[in-house]
Protein backbone atom coordinates (compact mmCIF):
# COMPACT_ATOMS: atom_id res chain seq x y z
CA UNK A 1 0.00 0.00 0.00
CA UNK A 2 1.43 3.27 -0.98
CA UNK A 3 1.42 6.68 0.83
CA UNK A 4 -1.32 7.91 -0.73
CA UNK A 5 -3.68 4.53 -0.19
CA UNK A 6 -2.78 4.73 3.38
CA UNK A 7 -4.06 8.53 3.83
CA UNK A 8 -7.30 7.11 1.69
CA UNK A 9 -7.50 4.15 3.78
CA UNK A 10 -7.37 6.12 7.40
CA UNK A 11 -10.07 8.75 6.11
CA UNK A 12 -13.88 8.40 5.34
CA UNK A 13 -16.12 10.85 3.55
CA UNK A 14 -18.14 10.66 6.53
CA UNK A 15 -15.39 11.59 8.13
CA UNK A 16 -14.10 14.66 6.30
CA UNK A 17 -17.14 15.97 6.72
CA UNK A 18 -17.64 16.25 10.40
CA UNK A 19 -14.29 17.47 10.25
CA UNK A 20 -14.87 20.29 8.59
CA UNK A 21 -18.06 20.46 10.15
CA UNK A 22 -16.50 20.58 13.90
CA UNK A 23 -13.66 23.01 12.41
CA UNK A 24 -15.97 25.74 10.91
CA UNK A 25 -18.21 25.65 13.52
CA UNK A 26 -14.80 25.77 16.06
CA UNK A 27 -13.51 28.25 13.99
CA UNK A 28 -16.82 30.82 12.92
CA UNK A 29 -17.82 30.84 16.92
CA UNK A 30 -14.23 31.72 18.30
CA UNK A 31 -13.80 34.86 14.93
CA UNK A 32 -17.78 35.50 16.45
CA UNK A 33 -16.57 36.60 19.40
CA UNK A 34 -13.67 38.80 18.32
CA UNK A 35 -16.56 40.50 16.13
CA UNK A 36 -19.17 40.72 18.84
CA UNK A 37 -16.51 42.56 21.33
CA UNK A 38 -15.11 44.89 18.31
CA UNK A 39 -18.78 45.86 17.62
CA UNK A 40 -19.33 46.02 21.17
CA UNK A 41 -16.96 48.86 21.63
CA UNK A 42 -17.80 50.58 18.34
CA UNK A 43 -14.93 49.50 16.10
CA UNK A 44 -16.09 48.58 12.60
CA UNK A 45 -15.63 44.81 10.95
CA UNK A 46 -14.95 45.33 7.15
CA UNK A 47 -15.21 41.26 6.51
CA UNK A 48 -16.26 38.33 8.11
CA UNK A 49 -15.47 34.93 6.28
CA UNK A 50 -16.13 31.48 7.06
CA UNK A 51 -13.86 29.30 5.85
CA UNK A 52 -10.13 30.26 3.91
CA UNK A 53 -9.55 30.94 -0.04
CA UNK A 54 -11.42 32.48 -2.81
CA UNK A 55 -14.45 33.76 -1.90
CA UNK A 56 -17.77 32.14 -3.11
CA UNK A 57 -20.85 33.65 -1.63
CA UNK A 58 -20.94 37.50 -0.62
CA UNK A 59 -23.41 39.42 1.45
CA UNK A 60 -23.26 42.76 3.00
CA UNK A 61 -24.81 43.50 6.12
CA UNK A 62 -24.59 45.82 9.30
CA UNK A 63 -21.59 47.18 7.86
CA UNK A 64 -19.77 44.21 6.97
CA UNK A 65 -19.10 41.64 4.57
CA UNK A 66 -20.30 38.56 5.51
CA UNK A 67 -18.14 35.68 3.70
CA UNK A 68 -18.40 31.74 2.26
CA UNK A 69 -14.52 31.27 1.25
CA UNK A 70 -13.99 28.14 -0.71
CA UNK A 71 -11.51 25.47 2.05
CA UNK A 72 -13.52 25.04 5.45
CA UNK A 73 -9.86 25.03 7.17
CA UNK A 74 -10.50 28.28 9.25
CA UNK A 75 -12.18 31.83 9.02
CA UNK A 76 -11.30 35.44 10.11
CA UNK A 77 -12.44 38.99 10.68
CA UNK A 78 -11.11 41.76 9.07
CA UNK A 79 -11.17 44.60 11.73
CA UNK A 80 -11.01 48.24 11.33
CA UNK A 81 -7.44 49.31 13.09
CA UNK A 82 -5.50 45.92 13.80
CA UNK A 83 -3.86 45.82 10.44
CA UNK A 84 -1.45 48.87 8.67
CA UNK A 85 -3.51 51.04 6.56
CA UNK A 86 -2.12 53.18 3.62
CA UNK A 87 -0.71 56.98 4.16
CA UNK A 88 -1.22 59.71 1.57
CA UNK A 89 2.43 58.91 0.02
CA UNK A 90 1.00 55.49 -0.42
CA UNK A 91 3.78 54.15 2.44
CA UNK A 92 1.90 51.67 5.12
CA UNK A 93 2.12 53.20 8.74
CA UNK A 94 0.25 52.25 12.29
CA UNK A 95 -3.55 52.23 11.95
CA UNK A 96 -4.75 55.19 14.29
CA UNK A 97 -8.97 54.53 14.08
CA UNK A 98 -10.84 51.57 15.76
CA UNK A 99 -8.72 48.73 17.49
CA UNK A 100 -5.62 50.62 17.61
CA UNK A 101 -7.85 53.55 19.20
CA UNK A 102 -8.90 51.53 22.08
CA UNK A 103 -7.51 51.49 25.65
CA UNK A 104 -5.30 48.33 26.29
CA UNK A 105 -8.57 46.80 28.36
CA UNK A 106 -10.12 47.39 25.28
CA UNK A 107 -8.10 45.80 23.80
CA UNK A 108 -7.56 42.56 25.65
CA UNK A 109 -11.08 41.90 25.68
CA UNK A 110 -11.37 41.60 21.94
CA UNK A 111 -8.34 39.50 21.08
CA UNK A 112 -9.40 37.08 24.63
CA UNK A 113 -12.89 36.74 23.40
CA UNK A 114 -11.98 34.13 20.81
CA UNK A 115 -10.02 31.73 22.99
CA UNK A 116 -12.61 32.54 25.81
CA UNK A 117 -15.72 31.23 23.46
CA UNK A 118 -13.83 28.24 22.34
CA UNK A 119 -13.21 27.72 25.87
CA UNK A 120 -16.75 28.21 27.08
CA UNK A 121 -17.77 25.80 24.12
CA UNK A 122 -15.74 23.53 25.37
CA UNK A 123 -17.20 23.58 29.16
CA UNK A 124 -20.68 24.07 27.76
CA UNK A 125 -20.37 20.36 25.53
CA UNK A 126 -18.84 18.97 28.66
CA UNK A 127 -21.26 19.63 30.45
CA UNK A 128 -24.39 17.71 28.44
CA UNK A 129 -21.91 14.97 27.88
CA UNK A 130 -21.94 14.60 31.87
CA UNK A 131 -25.05 15.13 32.03
CA UNK A 132 -26.59 13.01 29.32
CA UNK A 133 -23.88 10.04 30.02
CA UNK A 134 -23.36 10.30 32.96
CA UNK A 135 -19.75 10.55 34.93
CA UNK A 136 -17.52 7.99 35.14
CA UNK A 137 -16.25 7.05 39.06
CA UNK A 138 -13.07 6.06 39.25
CA UNK A 139 -12.86 4.42 42.43
CA UNK A 140 -15.49 1.45 41.05
CA UNK A 141 -14.57 -1.24 38.13
CA UNK A 142 -17.87 -2.44 36.37
CA UNK A 143 -17.97 -5.48 35.00
CA UNK A 144 -18.97 -5.00 31.34
CA UNK A 145 -19.20 -8.38 29.82
CA UNK A 146 -18.16 -12.07 31.53
CA UNK A 147 -16.51 -14.75 29.42
CA UNK A 148 -18.09 -17.84 28.48
CA UNK A 149 -16.34 -20.88 30.78
CA UNK A 150 -14.36 -18.57 32.09
CA UNK A 151 -13.16 -18.76 36.34
CA UNK A 152 -15.27 -15.30 36.48
CA UNK A 153 -18.61 -17.20 35.55
CA UNK A 154 -17.74 -19.76 38.10
CA UNK A 155 -17.10 -17.67 40.52
CA UNK A 156 -21.24 -16.08 39.66
CA UNK A 157 -19.72 -12.87 38.58
CA UNK A 158 -22.11 -11.58 36.39
CA UNK A 159 -21.53 -7.37 33.71
CA UNK A 160 -23.40 -4.95 35.18
CA UNK A 161 -21.77 -5.88 38.76
CA UNK A 162 -19.47 -3.11 40.25
CA UNK A 163 -16.20 -4.15 42.13
CA UNK A 164 -16.08 -1.53 45.19
CA UNK A 165 -12.92 -3.07 46.92
CA UNK A 166 -10.68 -5.53 46.54
CA UNK A 167 -9.46 -7.58 49.81
CA UNK A 168 -11.15 -5.18 51.68
CA UNK A 169 -9.93 -2.14 50.65
CA UNK A 170 -12.04 0.53 48.74
CA UNK A 171 -10.74 1.24 45.13
CA UNK A 172 -8.61 4.17 45.41
CA UNK A 173 -9.93 7.61 42.77
CA UNK A 174 -6.40 7.39 41.60
CA UNK A 175 -2.95 5.09 42.18
CA UNK A 176 0.61 5.12 41.16
CA UNK A 177 1.04 2.01 38.92
CA UNK A 178 5.39 2.99 37.70
CA UNK A 179 5.24 6.17 38.61
CA UNK A 180 2.37 7.06 36.07
CA UNK A 181 -1.56 7.73 37.70
CA UNK A 182 -3.95 5.25 36.97
CA UNK A 183 -7.63 5.85 37.60
CA UNK A 184 -8.63 3.27 40.81
CA UNK A 185 -10.67 0.67 38.72
CA UNK A 186 -7.35 0.08 36.54
CA UNK A 187 -5.84 -1.08 40.07
CA UNK A 188 -7.69 -4.63 39.39
CA UNK A 189 -5.30 -5.55 36.58
CA UNK A 190 -2.23 -5.27 39.27
CA UNK A 191 -4.15 -7.25 41.99
CA UNK A 192 -5.07 -10.46 40.19
CA UNK A 193 -0.66 -10.25 39.95
CA UNK A 194 -1.06 -11.40 43.21
CA UNK A 195 -1.18 -14.97 44.45
CA UNK A 196 -3.50 -16.06 47.00
CA UNK A 197 -7.09 -15.39 48.59
CA UNK A 198 -9.22 -12.76 47.30
CA UNK A 199 -12.10 -11.12 47.86
CA UNK A 200 -13.93 -8.87 45.74
CA UNK A 201 -17.08 -6.43 47.14
CA UNK A 202 -19.74 -6.34 45.12
CA UNK A 203 -23.11 -4.66 44.03
CA UNK A 204 -25.46 -6.37 42.45
CA UNK A 205 -28.58 -3.73 40.79
CA UNK A 206 -31.92 -5.90 40.72
CA UNK A 207 -35.07 -5.13 40.03
CA UNK A 208 -35.81 -5.32 44.05
CA UNK A 209 -32.53 -3.27 45.09
CA UNK A 210 -28.80 -3.55 45.05
CA UNK A 211 -27.43 -6.14 46.95
CA UNK A 212 -23.76 -6.40 48.69
CA UNK A 213 -21.59 -9.64 47.84
CA UNK A 214 -18.29 -10.91 48.77
CA UNK A 215 -17.12 -13.15 46.07
CA UNK A 216 -14.22 -14.76 46.96
CA UNK A 217 -11.16 -16.84 45.57
CA UNK A 218 -8.01 -18.34 45.32
CA UNK A 219 -6.28 -16.96 42.55
CA UNK A 220 -2.91 -18.49 40.77
CA UNK A 221 -1.61 -15.88 38.42
CA UNK A 222 0.27 -18.55 36.43
CA UNK A 223 -0.44 -22.48 35.78
CA UNK A 224 1.86 -24.72 34.21
CA UNK A 225 3.78 -21.40 33.12
CA UNK A 226 0.68 -20.17 31.22
CA UNK A 227 -0.72 -17.13 32.19
CA UNK A 228 -4.28 -16.96 33.72
CA UNK A 229 -7.37 -14.85 32.62
CA UNK A 230 -10.66 -13.88 35.10
CA UNK A 231 -12.19 -13.58 32.27
CA UNK A 232 -13.97 -10.53 32.24
CA UNK A 233 -13.77 -7.29 30.66
CA UNK A 234 -14.27 -4.16 33.06
CA UNK A 235 -14.30 -0.05 32.84
CA UNK A 236 -15.13 2.76 35.19
CA UNK A 237 -18.95 2.66 36.57
CA UNK A 238 -20.30 5.54 35.06
CA UNK A 239 -22.84 7.02 37.38
CA UNK A 240 -25.89 9.96 36.48
CA UNK A 241 -25.13 13.54 37.57
CA UNK A 242 -27.27 16.39 38.37
CA UNK A 243 -26.22 19.53 35.75
CA UNK A 244 -24.31 21.62 38.24
CA UNK A 245 -22.12 18.65 39.62
CA UNK A 246 -21.11 18.19 35.64
CA UNK A 247 -20.30 21.64 35.20
CA UNK A 248 -18.17 21.61 38.63
CA UNK A 249 -16.54 18.30 36.95
CA UNK A 250 -15.95 19.65 33.54
CA UNK A 251 -14.10 22.81 34.99
CA UNK A 252 -12.18 20.66 37.08
CA UNK A 253 -11.22 18.89 34.41
CA UNK A 254 -10.47 21.88 32.09
CA UNK A 255 -8.16 22.73 34.88
CA UNK A 256 -6.43 19.48 35.23
CA UNK A 257 -5.98 19.08 31.10
CA UNK A 258 -3.77 22.79 31.22
CA UNK A 259 -0.05 21.20 32.37
CA UNK A 260 -1.20 17.89 29.47
CA UNK A 261 -2.16 20.58 26.90
CA UNK A 262 1.27 22.79 27.78
CA UNK A 263 3.35 19.50 27.99
CA UNK A 264 1.84 18.77 24.70
CA UNK A 265 2.88 22.08 22.55
CA UNK A 266 6.15 22.25 24.58
CA UNK A 267 7.20 18.87 22.74
CA UNK A 268 5.93 20.17 19.79
CA UNK A 269 7.91 22.79 19.86
CA UNK A 270 11.35 20.86 21.03
CA UNK A 271 10.23 18.45 17.98
CA UNK A 272 10.08 21.63 15.44
CA UNK A 273 13.43 23.00 16.83
CA UNK A 274 15.37 19.76 16.41
CA UNK A 275 13.35 18.69 12.95
CA UNK A 276 11.95 15.44 14.84
CA UNK A 277 9.17 14.28 12.61
CA UNK A 278 8.75 11.38 14.51
CA UNK A 279 5.19 10.31 15.30
CA UNK A 280 3.80 12.09 18.58
CA UNK A 281 0.03 10.97 19.90
CA UNK A 282 -0.24 14.32 21.76
CA UNK A 283 -0.76 16.48 19.14
CA UNK A 284 -2.90 15.77 15.47
CA UNK A 285 -2.19 17.50 12.37
CA UNK A 286 -4.80 17.76 9.69
CA UNK A 287 -4.42 14.20 8.73
CA UNK A 288 -4.69 12.78 12.24
CA UNK A 289 -7.56 15.07 13.35
CA UNK A 290 -9.81 13.77 9.99
CA UNK A 291 -8.59 10.19 11.20
CA UNK A 292 -9.61 10.44 15.19
CA UNK A 293 -12.92 12.43 13.67
CA UNK A 294 -12.98 9.41 11.14
CA UNK A 295 -13.20 6.90 14.01
CA UNK A 296 -15.58 8.98 16.31
CA UNK A 297 -17.81 9.52 13.39
CA UNK A 298 -18.28 5.74 12.55
CA UNK A 299 -19.02 4.84 16.54
CA UNK A 300 -21.67 7.24 18.06
CA UNK A 301 -22.34 10.97 18.28
CA UNK A 302 -21.08 10.80 21.98
CA UNK A 303 -17.57 10.12 20.27
CA UNK A 304 -18.02 12.89 17.69
CA UNK A 305 -19.02 15.28 20.70
CA UNK A 306 -16.22 14.12 22.80
CA UNK A 307 -14.06 15.15 19.95
CA UNK A 308 -15.52 18.18 19.51
CA UNK A 309 -14.56 19.59 23.07
CA UNK A 310 -11.22 18.38 22.54
CA UNK A 311 -10.89 20.33 19.04
CA UNK A 312 -12.52 23.90 21.21
CA UNK A 313 -10.29 22.95 23.81
CA UNK A 314 -7.33 22.49 21.61
CA UNK A 315 -7.60 25.72 19.79
CA UNK A 316 -8.48 28.07 22.96
CA UNK A 317 -5.01 26.98 24.70
CA UNK A 318 -2.95 27.36 21.05
CA UNK A 319 -4.56 30.62 20.54
CA UNK A 320 -3.49 32.24 23.84
CA UNK A 321 0.33 31.35 23.68
CA UNK A 322 1.77 34.21 23.48
CA UNK A 323 3.53 33.60 19.87
CA UNK A 324 2.96 37.13 17.63
CA UNK A 325 0.73 36.32 15.41
CA UNK A 326 -1.58 34.39 17.42
CA UNK A 327 -3.97 35.94 20.04
CA UNK A 328 -1.41 35.16 22.99
CA UNK A 329 0.81 36.95 20.99
CA UNK A 330 -1.17 40.05 20.42
CA UNK A 331 -2.20 40.30 23.87
CA UNK A 332 1.27 40.26 25.55
CA UNK A 333 2.27 42.97 22.35
CA UNK A 334 -1.01 45.44 24.07
CA UNK A 335 0.64 44.70 27.85
CA UNK A 336 4.30 45.66 27.15
CA UNK A 337 2.89 48.64 25.23
CA UNK A 338 1.09 49.28 28.50
CA UNK A 339 3.69 48.95 30.96
CA UNK A 340 6.19 51.11 28.64
CA UNK A 341 3.21 53.50 28.71
CA UNK A 342 2.58 54.03 24.89
CA UNK A 343 2.27 51.14 22.42
CA UNK A 344 4.97 49.37 20.40
CA UNK A 345 6.70 51.87 17.51
CA UNK A 346 5.53 50.54 13.80
CA UNK A 347 8.27 49.06 12.50
CA UNK A 348 8.85 47.29 15.80
CA UNK A 349 5.51 45.58 15.86
CA UNK A 350 5.47 44.66 12.33
CA UNK A 351 8.51 43.10 12.81
CA UNK A 352 7.86 41.29 15.93
CA UNK A 353 4.12 40.12 13.98
CA UNK A 354 5.99 39.11 10.60
CA UNK A 355 8.59 37.16 12.89
CA UNK A 356 5.57 35.64 14.60
CA UNK A 357 3.47 35.04 11.44
CA UNK A 358 6.42 32.85 10.09
CA UNK A 359 7.19 31.00 13.00
CA UNK A 360 3.56 30.14 13.30
CA UNK A 361 3.51 28.87 9.22
CA UNK A 362 6.96 26.90 9.66
CA UNK A 363 5.33 25.21 12.68
CA UNK A 364 2.60 24.20 10.93
CA UNK A 365 3.81 22.96 8.26
CA UNK A 366 6.01 20.72 10.53
CA UNK A 367 3.11 19.36 11.94
CA UNK A 368 1.20 18.62 7.86
CA UNK A 369 4.63 16.79 7.10
CA UNK A 370 4.64 14.83 10.19
CA UNK A 371 1.63 14.13 9.74
CA UNK A 372 2.09 12.72 6.55
CA UNK A 373 5.53 11.47 7.26
CA UNK A 374 3.77 8.18 8.83
CA UNK A 375 2.24 7.25 5.35
CA UNK A 376 5.60 6.52 3.98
Amino acid sequence: MNALQGIAAALTPMGLIWTAVLLSVATFLHELAHYALARAQGVPVRSFSVGMGPVMLRRSWQGTEWRLSLLPIGGYVEIEGMAPEEGPDGQLRAPTRGFAALPAVGKIAVLLAGPLMNLLLALGLMTTLFASQGMPALDRARIESVNSGSRAEALGLRAGDVITAIDGRKLPETVQTDGAPLAGWESLRSTLEVAGQHVFTVLRRGTEGTETLQVRFDWRPTVDGRRQLLGIRYGPDVQPVSVPTAFAASVSNTAQAVPQVLRAFGNLFGRFLTLDISRDENVSGPIGTAEIVSRAAALSPWALLQVAIMLNLSLAFFNLIPIPGLDGGRILLVLLGALKGRPLTFSQEQAINFAGFAFVMLLMLFVVVRDVSRFF
